[in-house]
């Protein structure tokens, strides 16, 4: 059975309660097949940002990244999030790792570019990556021996300017890239909405590239969702056959991936869901 990429947003992982039920799942999961788990701490970096009284400055879902933003990112992703997570994996019997993308630097990325805004507006991200390469050899050789990696999502400038210096990493888009390095794997997203909605609040089935491109292009889409099905679109260009985007939110050892209701993404073209419409996306 093809080993299984799991990207799992932060507000997934907020309590103690909801960490050991997503724990009871990989418990299963892993007992079947390989498991490369990708997590998110979008609040939990908020939290932190406020406590630190650092006020959080986003641009179409993408966070502007500044040194003392960074700091805080690092110490949440790397070290509360990440470790709260592998502590309840290792707790429900899964040999878990936790690890970044600048653990045998496996996540290389370059300094995102000027991003242009829906409004049109050119805004630095600052300190944010955007990956150029997942070497899969360190996961392949944890997976291959049982181990689960618990990815937060940090990658580390590979260039002459700045060797080594971290940067932030959307996680979804590190998701996709570990998942286009695996080669034959399944991708699934898991967030708090299921899937994406049509513009009467139905979850489309499916979606191809072309599709995506309706979704995004038709401006109804949140600045979240934009990030994501944009770094979907890559991943599937790139190889990967279909991902998945469902509803976390009731996952345990009883309700796994294949049941929660969401939309399967694929690089085969699809008939439209709404030809001619708008969607609305979530």
């Amino acid at each position: 059975m093809r080993p299984l990429v799991l990207k799992l947003g932060g507000e997934l992982l907020e309590s103690r309660s909801q960490r050991e039920r997503i724990a009871a799942l990989a418990a299963v999961v892993s007992e079947e097949r390989g498991l490369v788990i990708v997590h998110g701490g979008g609040r939990a970096i908020d939290a932190e940002l406020a406590r630190r009284q650092i006020t959080p400055k986003k641009v179409d879902g993408l966070r502007i990244t500044d040194v003392e933003t960074l700091e805080a990112v690092v110490a949440v992703l790397a070290g509360t999030a990440n470790t709260e997570l592998v502590a309840a994996l290792v707790g429900a019997g899964v040999l878990a790792v936790g690890l970044t993308g600048v653990d045998a630097g496996f996540g290389r990325a370059r300094r995102s570019r000027a991003h242009t805004s829906t409004s049109g507006a050119v805004v630095d991200l600052g300190f944010v990556g955007d990956p150029t390469q997942a070497d899969p050899s360190l996961i392949q050789l944890l997976v291959s021996n049982g181990y689960v990696p618990v990815v937060a999502s940090l990658g580390y400038l590979a260039d002459d300017d700045q060797p080594g210096q971290i940067l932030n990493v959307n996680a979804d888009v590190m998701a996709c890239r570990i998942a286009t390095a695996l080669e034959d794997c399944e991708l699934v997203i898991a967030g708090a909405t299921p899937g994406v909605l049509d513009s009467d609040g139905r979850t489309i089935p499916s979606l191809d590239p072309a599709g995506i491109d309706d979704v995004i292009n038709s401006g109804t889409a949140t600045a979240g969702m934009v990030a994501k099905l944009s770094s979907c679109r890559t991943a599937l260009l790139a190889g990967v056959p279909t991902i998945r985007l469902i509803d976390g939110r009731d996952l345990d050892a009883a309700h796994g991936v294949e049941t929660a209701p969401g939309t399967t993404l694929t690089a085969n073209r699809k008939p439209r869901t709404e030809p001619g419409g708008r969607f609305r996306v979530h």
